[in-house]
């Protein structure tokens, strides 16, 4: 998807190109939940996290616990 906004029309397009059946009135707030999506994960994409370790590194189980604060 380009930066573009999605429009309701080519919502129902691609809803129906993936075989969904997307009545009238949702084509709207399909299109705005697919432009928010796009927008969050553009932020992401901007992000740098450097040596930052993947998820499935951390160990929950060997985390120290501080009471204070």
């Amino acid at each position: 998807m380009s930066a573009v906004e999605l429009t309701p029309p080519e919502a129902a397009r691609w809803a129906a190109r993936a075989g969904l059946v997307l009545p009238a009135e949702r084509h709207a707030a399909v299109a705005a939940v697919a432009h928010h999506i796009h927008g969050v994960v553009a932020l992401l994409r901007e992000l740098d996290f450097g040596e930052v370790p993947p998820a499935a590194a951390y160990r929950a189980a060997e985390e120290e616990h501080d009471a204070a604060v």
